[in-house]
């Protein structure tokens, strides 16, 4: 959330950056609710002070045995304007904070002005396979090797669900298990595993909500969400919290199941494992000093292509347009793999900088050490890494001519040694 003071401030900076997202939102309207604000708190404070006034003056005619009346009348008068401009007050400080919660980040200024044509290649890490055979895709290894079973993922659920089945299952818990020992024992991270739902306060905290109900699945009895990534319950272990300088930067990794309704999305590749309903990531989430954080997130995006560089498998570093980037983040760096067998490259991570926006949704400080005032610290989070795509470019990448899948060195010791999954 930004500031209705630095939105104030800062009104052609904010106007341009919704511009850059392709968004368009009347800030005026804004402002016009908050100037309505202003000029109750004027009142109020004016009032409050006659109120006060009136007080002392009734004490002291009292003491001096004078007539009350008129004062008494006068205070009440006041009294009654104060309850009416509170009222008031109730009805525009929600219309003020729903507003709010729709104006996005502002975008670093780094970040390229446009949509995805706009998108730049940072950097990238290995070569394409050379293979002597034509590679096909995830889906006809997974059938022929009987390792993932779409009809029947479809008949329990419902299209875009997953069942894994046999070495691919094995293989999935693998990939986890490496990605949470690699984060927690090379790179500091502190493992947590949090529940799958969350609350509205939650959601909005991290910016999913208002903006994007419709792609989350909800409990309406309950007003409880399937997390669409484990973002949310990490960044939420801080809200409504004072953190001291200390303790920063604080690391958090965990594994959970994911959960997106993808609405809109339909008919776009939708075969296979590019775009499911659920699917599992190691997610990771800081919270950091505001002068460290975009250090943190280049810490962050390494931390993430470690990941890949362990599995040996090509990839290329992405800075995200202004209007590619999400709701809430100021930078945001996509990790994409290249998977042959569809001949695609296939976003696998997102590492992002929320800079305060978070945070002054969530509300979560922390204490100067010298200065003992309080600030909003910068969250950070990125997948470390996401699944089911990697597992489309460990089946493609990894498949030999004869359909089998050779296991990625790195995995070997998670899967009793196997060598082969044929």
């Amino acid at each position: 959330m930004l500031d209705i003071k630095f939105i104030r401030d800062n009104l052609e900076l904010v106007k341009t950056s919704i511009k850059n997202r392709g968004l368009k939102i009347d800030l005026e309207e804004i402002i016009q609710i908050d100037n309505s604000r202003r000029e109750v708190l004027k009142e109020l404070d004016s009032l409050r002070a006659k109120k006060n006034e009136a007080n002392r003056e009734i004490s002291a005619l009292l003491k001096a045995k004078k007539d009350v009346k008129p004062k008494i009348a006068a205070m009440k008068e006041a009294a009654d304007k104060i309850d009416a401009l509170e009222a008031k007050l109730k009805e525009i400080n929600p219309s003020l904070e729903s507003s709010l919660l729709n104006i996005p980040n502002i975008a670093h200024y780094s970040v390229p002005v446009g949509d995805a044509s706009k998108k730049e290649i940072s950097s990238s890490w290995g070569k394409k396979r050379d293979f002597d055979f034509p590679p096909v895709s995830h889906i006809e290894l997974a059938e022929n090797l009987d390792i993932i079973d779409f009809p029947r993922a479809t008949k329990i659920s419902a299209t875009n669900f997953i069942l894994y089945k046999g070495w691919a299952a094995k293989l999935e818990r693998a990939l986890i298990n490496f990605m949470l020992d690699l984060h927690t024992k090379k790179h500091g991270y502190t493992e947590i595993f949090p529940p799958f739902l969350v609350n509205r306060a939650s959601m909005t905290g991290t910016g999913q909500l208002p903006k994007l109900e419709e792609d989350m699945y909800r409990f309406k009895d309950d007003d409880l969400f399937l997390i669409p990534t484990a973002e949310v319950p990490l960044t939420n272990i801080h809200r409504d919290e004072i953190l001291n300088e200390e303790d920063l930067p604080i690391y958090y990794a965990a594994y959970t199941a994911c959960f997106r309704r993808e609405a809109g999305s339909y008919g776009k590749d939708t075969k296979g494992l590019i775009r499911v309903h659920q699917f599992d990531k190691v997610e990771l989430v800081k919270f950091v000093r505001p002068q460290d954080s975009y250090a943190e997130l280049e810490k962050l995006l390494q931390d993430a292509r470690e990941v890949l560089q362990l599995l040996d498998l090509p990839y290329r570093v992405i800075i995200l347009p202004t209007a590619d980037i999400s709701f809430a983040a100021s930078k945001c760096y996509d990790l994409e793999v290249y998977a042959p067998g569809i001949d695609k490259w296939l976003e696998v991570s997102s590492c992002s900088n929320f800079e305060s926006f978070q945070a002054r949704r969530a509300n979560i400080r922390f204490r100067n050490k010298d200065t003992k005032e309080l600030d909003f610290v910068h969250t950070l989070n990125g997948s470390g890494i996401a699944l089911a795509r990697t597992m489309v470019a460990i089946l493609e990448n990894y498949q030999q001519k004869d359909g089998s899948i050779l296991v990625p060195k790195v995995l070997k010791p998670y899967v009793d040694g196997k060598e082969r999954i044929q």
